[in-house]
């Protein structure tokens, strides 16, 4: 028996040996570890590279990203800002690159596109943003965002909390228009080829307008100004009451608004209380001025921030006894109009607005006049100036007055002088919306992701 177990111990320890042999060879010439890079589903992944101990997070488990909104915004014309914004509802992942189409198209089809890559940190919703896409003239309805599927998907590290915006102000809104931004940098490390983008809403949360720029180099824990700028006024689009505005208030003073008769006269002192009712209204930062018109037109007030004294002075305002038989003119209080709202006394932070009232047709200059009120009315808005009109009574061309007005929903009626106090109004609410316009401004760096491993 001796022998026999003396050869079992012999065989098991020359079948162990070449074991080891083998396997050694195996680990030395053939064996390759699973790693996270591999192309292979291996180790704990739960899928391909991913997974598991992997950094990367596998893209069946990631809910795709969402577009809250698109939009284009004319910055001059033929050219257009591209803008979306992208909701990333996974609290961890976030992916560096992520491939998108913007298209924009009229009645007649798509005019162009504009294809572009971005990062998209977790956990928030970020601004994709494309500038000066050239239209080639035509004018977008509508435009549209296509988001590719990503490719990677990566753990954010660092979110939209490292930026913080200390300070913003919104001034030459009516001419250049620039957003001043101080924002800080609250990491420990530095950012580089920071994308920073700035839009403006109204209160009810519409986008109205968005603008881009860049930081190469952003120090840990410390501030920067930046600015951000438009082309062309938006103190019209950006309806916040928070944008001064200065206004000519244009009053119709010729014979027939001595019509109605009675004492004092009618309808011309309704006329007046209203008018000045409206400019009581105006806010401590606005300006006011005064045109009257009938065969000639007349500056009475100069553009001034004292409105209550402007309003007074439109309740003493008389019709002349020259014209009780004389013509009416909007065509040359729009000229004056234009004149004070493009003076030195104009605020250049302020939008720019003209309210013309009148109860008759223009009869004045003697040839013809609408056509020259018209011409008179297309070089005021042109100058981004707001012209609304008020037709006073019954025998008011209404169809011309909304020719005048910066569009028809700016031309209003008015049957009787009883419905001017609304009328007023609702131009006041026109103007601007209570409280301060939303103004987003979102930072997006590539370094938000954990590294491969």
């Amino acid at each position: 028996m001796w022998a026999f177990w003396r050869r079992v111990q012999y065989g098991t320890g020359y079948i162990t040996f070449l074991s080891l042999v083998s396997l050694s060879v195996y680990f030395v010439f053939y064996y390759t570890p699973a790693t996270c890079f591999d192309l292979a589903q291996n180790g704990d992944e739960g899928g391909v590279d991913c997974g598991g101990g992997c950094t990367r997070i596998c893209a069946f488990t990631v809910t795709p990203p969402k577009v809250v909104w698109v939009k284009s915004f004319e910055i001059q014309p033929g050219q257009y800002n591209a803008v979306a914004y992208i909701e990333n509802q996974n609290v961890v992942a976030g992916t560096p690159v992520l491939d998108y189409v913007f298209r924009l198209y009229d009645g007649a089809g798509l005019i162009t596109e504009r294809a572009g890559k971005t990062v998209l940190p977790a956990n928030s919703t970020y601004p994709v943003f494309e500038g000066r896409v050239d239209t080639d003239g035509r004018v977008p309805t509508e435009t549209t965002l296509e988001i590719r599927n990503a490719d990677m998907w990566l753990p954010s590290i660092i979110g939209r909390e490292q930026f913080k915006t200390v300070d913003l102000q919104l001034v030459e809104a009516g001419t250049r228009p620039k957003l001043n931004v101080k924002i800080e940098n609250t990491d420990l490390k530095e950012a580089q080829s920071v994308e920073v983008v700035a839009t403006i809403f109204d209160q009810s949360g519409i986008p109205l307008t968005s603008s881009q720029t860049y930081i190469d180099l952003f120090a840990g824990r410390s501030q920067k100004d930046i600015v951000f700028t438009w082309p062309n006024p938006i103190a019209k689009t950006v309806r916040s009451c928070a944008v001064p505005t200065d206004v000519v208030i244009a009053i119709d003073l010729s014979g027939s608004m001595n019509n109605d008769g009675n004492n004092p006269p009618e309808p011309v002192t309704s006329v007046l209380e209203a008018a000045s009712a409206f400019a009581s209204q105006l806010r401590t930062d606005d300006r006011v001025s005064v045109v009257t018109f009938a065969t000639k037109a007349t500056l009475n007030n100069q553009l001034t921030n004292n409105v209550t004294s402007v309003a007074n002075a439109i309740k003493q305002l008389k019709i002349d006894p020259k014209e009780e038989l004389g013509n009416t003119n909007p065509g040359d209080a729009l000229i004056l109009a234009k004149g004070e709202l493009s003076s030195t006394r104009q605020n250049p932070d302020a939008r720019k607005v003209v309210v013309l009232l009148t109860d008759g047709l223009a009869t004045a200059p003697e040839k013809e006049p609408e056509e020259y009120a018209k011409v008179q009315a297309d070089i005021v808005k042109s100058e981004d100036i707001t012209v609304y009109t008020i037709g006073l009574g019954k025998s008011v061309n209404m169809d011309f007055l909304r020719t005048l007005a910066s569009g028809s929903n700016l031309a209003y009626a008015a049957p009787t002088t009883g419905t001017l106090g609304s009328i007023y109004k609702n131009i006041t609410d026109s103007i601007c919306e209570d409280g301060a316009a939303r103004i987003d401004v979102i930072p997006k760096v590539t370094r938000s992701f954990a590294p491969l491993e």
